[in-house]
């Protein structure tokens, strides 16, 4: 990393800009102490010591809460290899390759588990509960899986594989219990993940807090010239600094209509705008934070006519999301707005769904997208990110997760602010 310093930006500027993008500078004018971090990001110090992780006994309710819907979605049992899904469920984070280590949950009991049997005594460091059944090299996993569920009564009933479990292992599976129906165990797993309990929806809130801290402390850093890279290496040492791993994705000017970037990047310049968008996890809880200003000099009317459109169907979207609506109407709560600004019809200018699910992953169940039907319910969260791409111009996408309460929605961070000053705090 080789951030280059900068000097604390003034409140405002003969442009009239706010503290956050002052005047325009060139990215060789700090390079007299390369290796220091730009003063608005070395002032920046850890939020996280009080943020606890989720327990073991957390962990025990989230199995009992599986076993229900094993129930009520008529599955004998479910299998869950290494991922997202193994780590909700346990705490256990495993990189085996292609030897299965899989937690197998049925109906009733603790679940049980296969692993190598020469990281066996690993394994059994990081599993929390529930015995081990180790196969030696040249011995079959699949055929202790198949071992548990006729111990279990589950070999002839229907078995859910977890949807990031590789096809040669669900294979394996299958083979190995002819008798069993293979099913999909995603009613399952989403059942439980994608309604976020008190201490997941804080964990969350937290790392928006502070995903949006380090974007005001980047967007105080830029300097002329900068390059994307730079700016991205920026805000993952203003994560660090804040307590957080993570990173972003940066985009200036016409290369921000390329809603994921542009292979072939060009350096910052007064009066573009500036996209940042990303995140990081706090104790495994992802956020997702996207913000747009303008730097260097006041934001023209094009500029903060787009700006703002953006910022009203954001708006609209959040108004329109709450308990028992489909998620297709906040896409679509969105896309009228935008549409009737001018910037229609359809995925003309707004390109993409305007939200995804968030929780442990960055994206996850279930999408505000058209054609959803799905049923919005407490304590489900996504992120709420329309924008307008306008190519060869410049791309604008203003994104904050929210979840659904009982009476409608909360976000988890404050709005975006200004084209002047986007991320408040």
């Amino acid at each position: 990393m080789n951030p280059t310093r900068r000097h604390v930006l003034q409140l405002s500027t003969a442009a009239g800009l706010g503290a956050l993008l002052g005047p325009a500078r060139p990215a060789d004018a700090f390079q007299d102490a390369p290796a220091a971090l730009p003063p608005a990001i070395a002032a920046l110090q850890a939020v996280t010591q009080d943020m606890r992780p989720i327990s073991v006994d957390e962990r025990r309710g989230r199995i009992r809460r599986a076993q229900e819907l094993l129930v009520q979605e008529k599955l004998d049992a479910l299998v869950v290899a290494p991922g997202t899904t193994l780590e909700y469920f346990s705490g256990v984070r495993w990189s085996g390759g292609e030897r299965l280590l899989a937690m197998v949950l049925t109906r009733e009991g603790e679940p049980a588990w296969v692993a190598p049997a020469f990281e066996k005594a690993r394994a059994q460091e990081l599993i929390p509960f529930g015995e081990v059944r180790a196969w030696e090299e040249d011995e079959s996993p699949y055929a202790l899986v198949a071992s548990i569920l006729r111990d279990r009564k589950a070999a002839g009933g229907t078995i859910g594989i977890e949807e990031g479990t590789a096809y040669v292992f669900a294979d394996g599976i299958a083979r190995a219990v002819p008798a069993a129906r293979i099913a999909s165990g995603t009613p399952v797993t989403a059942g439980c993940r994608t309604i976020k309990d008190a201490h997941e929806l804080a964990l969350m809130r937290r790392a928006c807090e502070i995903t949006v801290r380090a974007w005001r402390a980047v967007f105080a850093s830029l300097a002329e010239g900068m390059t994307q890279s730079q700016v991205g290496e920026l805000c993952s040492a203003a994560l660090d600094r804040l307590g957080m791993r993570g990173g972003a994705l940066v985009l200036f000017g016409p290369d921000a209509a390329f809603p994921h970037g542009t292979s072939s990047p060009k350096p910052l310049r007064a009066g573009e705008v500036v996209l940042i968008d990303g995140g990081g996890r706090l104790h495994g809880y992802a956020s997702d934070i996207t913000r747009t200003a303008v730097f260097g000099a006041a934001p023209s009317d094009r500029q903060r006519q787009v700006w703002d459109l953006v910022r009203k169907a954001q708006e609209a979207a959040f108004r329109a999301a709450r308990p028992g609506v489909e998620a297709q109407s906040v896409d679509a709560a969105a896309r009228r707005v935008i549409e009737e600004g001018g910037f229609g019809p359809g995925y003309k200018y707004f390109t993409h769904r305007v939200g995804h699910g968030i929780g442990m992953d960055g994206h996850e169940w279930t999408y505000l997208v058209k054609g959803n039907i799905t049923k919005l319910r407490p304590g489900m969260c996504f992120s709420d990110e329309p924008g307008i791409y306008i190519p060869g111009e410049m791309g604008i996408r203003h994104e904050d997760i929210i979840t659904i309460t009982e009476g409608g929605a909360d976000v988890l961070e404050k709005w975006p602010g200004t084209p002047e000053e986007p991320a408040v705090v």
